[in-house]
């Protein structure tokens, strides 16, 4: 790495993108062998939001009886009052480019906040039901919250909180194994429509924040949310009995990897670019089985047979060597 770093670095001076005063400080900087642990610093600020958050839910759960509802919200409203006083407090308020906190630590405040506001709101509704019977309201009003967190403090964490919580107004679940398991696209048409609805909605607010400058490093998250959300809805449902389902999300799916073929180069997104190419490698493969289930292949399954081991080997590198153009792309 050390030695790449410095054939960079020799490539820049030979090219008089730098001058010599600033090659010969880059590499007495690089011989100090300083790094930085702000990235470690974060991920265990990360780890100790989560891992609070998720003790409080453990104590809730095993003392419920002994401490009582009255005292637990009482201690999870005061939390939450004492993380957004200081955020608050601490903030440069609402701007429509990016900002960021002073101090790193206020970020992780932010996302505790939001996390205890989605405890506490769910606990009462459970506890004593203020929404009465509509649970879609104790899901809509934290997810509210949660976009207003991300937008006003600039909180990507809280933001995908946020789309996770609109996802689950609408009937989905986002997590990975849950849209694998729990989101039975093809017993329902009427999810999957809501799921291609969600992405275009996404997609949309992704098309106007741009027009109107609003907090446009957003958008790789809401189109990643829309790429995984319209993309497994389609792969399901292609597999459909239904001749009209499948031909429609089949043009979805197709719609879906050309947008995002030309978002990728457009944000130089390397993760919209290698699952819009994996999403769609399987979305072919099953439109071609579909293609060609009804016909007879006894005659030549030998000749399918010894040319399926190449096909799946030609895949392979196809696939590397677009992701290595990719790349050569934009580092060139």
């Amino acid at each position: 790495m050390k030695q790449f770093d410095e054939q960079a670095t020799q490539s820049l001076f030979e090219k008089n993108l730098i001058t010599e005063n600033q090659f010969r400080e880059i590499k007495e900087y690089r011989d100090l062998s300083i790094f930085s642990l702000n990235a470690e610093l974060k991920l265990f600020l990360y780890l100790s939001v989560i891992l609070f958050t998720s003790g409080i839910g453990i104590l809730i759960y095993e003392n419920i009886d002994s401490i009582g509802h009255i005292a637990i919200l009482s201690l999870l409203l005061i939390v939450i009052a004492v993380c957004f006083f200081y955020c608050f407090k601490h903030s440069k308020g609402f701007q429509k480019e990016e900002t960021t906190f002073e101090h790193p630590v206020l970020e992780y405040l932010v996302l505790a906040g939001n996390i205890l506001t989605c405890i506490f709101i769910g606990y009462l509704q459970f506890q004593y039901k203020p929404f009465g019977e509509h649970y879609g309201l104790a899901t809509l009003v934290p997810t509210i919250v949660s976009f207003f967190c991300a937008y006003y403090f600039d909180n990507r964490s809280v933001l995908t909180i946020a789309i996770t919580g609109l996802a689950a107004y609408i009937g989905l679940s986002v997590t990975p194994q849950d849209l694998l398991k729990s989101n039975d696209f093809y017993a329902s048409q009427n999810l999957s429509y809501s799921a291609v609805a969600l992405s275009v909605l996404l997609i949309l607010w992704v098309i106007y924040s741009r027009r109107i400058s609003l907090k446009t490093h957003f958008g790789l998250i809401f189109l990643t949310f829309a790429l995984h959300i319209a993309s497994i809805a389609s792969i399901a449902n292609m597999t459909s009995y239904d001749t009209i389902a499948w031909i429609l999300f089949t043009l979805i799916l197709a719609g879906s990897t050309y947008y995002f073929y030309r978002t990728s180069y457009d944000y130089k997104a390397m993760s919209l670019y290698v699952f819009m190419i994996v999403y769609a490698y399987i979305g072919a493969n099953i439109f071609l089985f579909r293609i060609f289930e009804n016909i007879d292949f006894s005659d030549i399954w030998e000749l399918f047979v010894f040319l399926l081991p190449a096909y799946f080997i030609g895949s392979i590198v196809l696939f590397i060597k677009l992701i290595k153009n990719f790349h050569k792309e934009f580092s060139e």
